[in-house]
């Protein structure tokens, strides 16, 4: 079985640093830290490039979220009751 991991973890694995996973990957600097603190999903384009960079395929890489995404409706308590 493949092992699949985050981008943060094969990066300490290769000894790869995020400066030189911007170079290598050629993705601008902020959608890269985003994606390695779990802030965004990136498209498979990005997936692939930094999954080149890697030297991994991108099927064994975890992308997404790690922080929950709360869905708040209304304005809160202050402006009356909320759906």
């Amino acid at each position: 079985m493949t092992q699949v991991k985050t981008a943060a973890e094969w990066m300490a694995e290769r000894g790869v640093g995020p400066a030189e996973l911007v170079t290598a990957s050629g993705l601008d600097g902020r959608v890269v830290e985003a994606i390695l603190h779990g802030r965004y999903t990136p498209s498979p384009e990005q997936r692939r490039r930094l999954a080149g960079a890697l030297g991994v395929e991108p099927e064994r890489i975890t992308w997404g979220h790690v922080a929950q995404v709360e869905h708040v409706y209304g304005h809160g308590p202050q402006f009356g009751r909320s759906p």
